[in-house]
């Protein structure tokens, strides 16, 4: 009877882990990375292998990445690799896992070398591949899918024949797919920042500008739903004025 109270008084009830979670999620959706992470972090320590947990703190560490400066980005985008990878061990069929494993490799990749960024752009369409078989309705996966293959269609037909030869070559992709992986991601979650942001770039870089206005205004006209927006819509700004005095 002493060890059941003792039981119950050490370790929280499954309702108290809940609570702790929500909390988290709560701070998160407020942009309090900090806090987030730090109510994270508690409640990990009562479920050292909860996927739910791992893939969050996955997230609001890139989060808090795409915010920071620029000599600390790195670090922290590799501390979200390491959760994501942690969820995955705890749960390979976490489509939640495998997205923002895609995502955390995707900005470490911005600061690595020519045959690294080979190597991890396979890894990543693996990861964002097996997302979207895991949940055909994740919408970051299709965001994240939408940027891998506008960076593939960035890559002028040099670049390309250049890795074939010397990187062991790029995987398939190009704008027409970038397109339809955003179209899916807005369709998905239609008031995300991000996918309109990142449709509009892949219309500018196809001289699509009428219709990257569009989509700009939509970023403009959008609540910030994580820190990074706020810099995605002054960037709007600038490039709607640029695109309206052309």
């Amino acid at each position: 009877m002493i060890k059941l109270l003792i039981a119950l008084l050490l370790f929280p009830s499954p309702s108290e882990r809940t609570s702790s979670l929500e909390a988290a999620d709560r701070e998160f959706k407020n942009i309090h990375y900090a806090r987030a992470i730090a109510l994270y972090d508690s409640a990990l320590t009562t479920s050292t292998d909860s996927t739910a947990v791992l893939w969050r703190l996955a997230r609001v560490w890139i989060c808090s990445g795409d915010t920071a400066a620029r000599g600390r980005k790195y670090k922290l985008y590799k501390q979200a690799e390491s959760y994501a990878r942690r969820a995955i061990r705890s749960d390979s069929t976490s489509s939640e896992a495998h997205a923002w494993l895609a995502a955390a490799m995707g900005n470490i990749a911005m600061f690595e070398g020519g045959k690294t960024k080979v190597r991890l752009a396979h890894a990543i369409k693996r990861e964002v591949d097996r997302a979207i078989v895991l949940d055909g309705k994740n919408d970051v996966a299709y965001s994240i899918l939408g940027s891998f293959h506008k960076a593939i269609g960035d890559v002028s037909w040099i670049e390309k024949q250049l890795a074939n030869i010397f990187l062991g070559g790029l995987p398939d992709g190009g704008y027409g797919e970038s397109e339809a992986a955003f179209r899916k991601a807005i369709e998905l979650a239609p008031d995300v920042v991000r996918n309109h942001f990142e449709l509009a770039k892949m219309y500018v870089s196809q001289e699509r500008n009428q219709e990257a206005l569009v989509e700009l205004r939509r970023t403009r006209a959008l609540p910030m739903g994580v820190a990074s927006d706020r810099y995605l819509q002054l960037v709007a700004a600038e490039m709607i004025k640029e695109l309206e005095a052309e």
